[in-house]
């Protein structure tokens, strides 16, 4: 009987991001740790290794898939993250192709489909192949991750990730360290990722809060911020989980900062207001499906909140700090897409809903 490295080394094929080093060795550049491979040796994932001076990486089974760069004592998904590092982390993998996924995740009624419960960036080519797929069936496509990357990574995934959320779990290298990483390549990361446009969010669960939501609120105070109750799983059985009065007061210095779009996460119809989306400048509650004009307005239009919306059956805006020009959202519309407050553009007696239009001597003119 196969074991279960045998299964995941027959589960490959050549990767994309590495470079050939001399005697047969490569250097992987999938996450941060740039992991330089002898011959026949896996890198610290466990997942991508050298055979023959080139670097196999995991192909054809499920999403997510097996393996992580970091090993965290409180994983929830440590099932599939810790494969081929805890014996006891035995969840084999399922066979499945691209078209299958795409398949399976429309027929459940999916709108999104998204790579998580092992970390997506040392599976990058799979997740890839299944999200060139998606895009043609018109779902959007994000990573959960830990955010351990490298610039070459995320120049792969830029075209065909919609969504990035980060976990950012610390914001102390020492903590990252016993993680088996390390802050600052995960700090760039966050950095470079705002720059490239991707629509970013962020978990977190740790107590350096004030210094990390400062930190966040200086890449951009746009960027979502959903701060998680931690609970007792795998090897961490303490401290005591928690309360929803800490989730709410962490969720206060995330707002105390300057980060406008804060949550408090994973206890839910606990936390009162913090679940919903306001409007930082008349406080309009969206309750996250917002009520708010999808339309284009111009680029220094008043107002603007930085929602992912969904507009029509297959089609996406969003806008974090600036105007989106993806060519995929662009491509079916005439002009970028934001969006704004309806009560920031509302008549005295009702709501409208407002499109903007650009003429060519610069003009706003307002439609119904």
């Amino acid at each position: 009987m196969s074991t279960l490295r045998e299964i995941i080394h027959e589960n490959v094929r050549e990767g994309e991001l590495f470079e050939k080093l001399d005697r047969n060795w490569v250097r992987c550049f999938a996450c941060g740790h740039c992991c330089k491979i002898p011959e026949g040796q896996p890198g610290v994932c466990k997942v991508r290794y050298n055979r023959s001076g080139s670097l196999f990486v995991p192909w054809g089974y499920g999403f997510g898939m097996l393996g992580c760069d970091l090993h965290c004592g409180y994983c929830q998904n440590w099932v599939t993250s810790q494969a081929l590092r805890d014996p006891a982390a035995v969840v084999g993998p399922m066979r499945v192709t691209p078209a299958e996924l795409v398949h399976d995740a429309l027929r459940q009624g999916g709108r999104v489909i998204v790579s998580t419960y092992n970390e997506p960036l040392i599976t990058s080519e799979w997740a890839i192949a299944v999200f060139k797929e998606a895009r043609v069936s018109g779902l959007v496509t994000g990573f959960v991750s830990n955010g351990n990357g490298t610039p070459q990574v995320l120049e792969y995934v830029r075209p065909w990730v919609d969504l990035y959320k980060v976990d950012l779990k610390s914001f102390d290298d020492r903590h990252y360290r016993q993680l088996g990483g390390r802050l600052q390549p995960i700090l760039d990361s966050i950095g470079r990722l705002h720059e490239m446009g991707f629509w970013l969010e962020f978990n977190d669960c740790n107590d350096e809060l004030t210094r990390l939501a400062e930190f966040l609120a200086g890449v951009s105070p746009d960027i979502p911020w959903h701060v998680t109750a931690f609970h007792k799983d795998y090897k961490m059985t303490d401290p005591e989980n928690t309360t929803a009065k800490t989730l709410i007061r962490a969720a206060e210095i995330g707002k105390s900062a300057g980060l406008r779009y804060v949550y408090a996460g994973n206890l839910p119809g606990m936390v009162g207001d913090w679940e919903n989306t306001r409007c930082p400048n008349c406080r309009a509650a969206s309750h996250r499906t917002p009520q708010l004009s999808d339309h284009r307005l111009l680029p220094y239009a008043s107002g603007l909140l930085p929602i992912l919306w969904r507009q029509h059956s297959r089609t996406v805006g969003s806008c974090v700090s600036g105007t989106d020009y993806r060519s995929s959202l662009c491509s079916a519309h005439a002009l970028p897409i934001r969006f704004s407050c309806i009560r920031l553009l509302r008549s005295p007696d009702h709501f409208l809903s407002w499109v903007s239009t650009i003429r060519r001597n610069g003009e706003r003119t307002w439609q119904s």
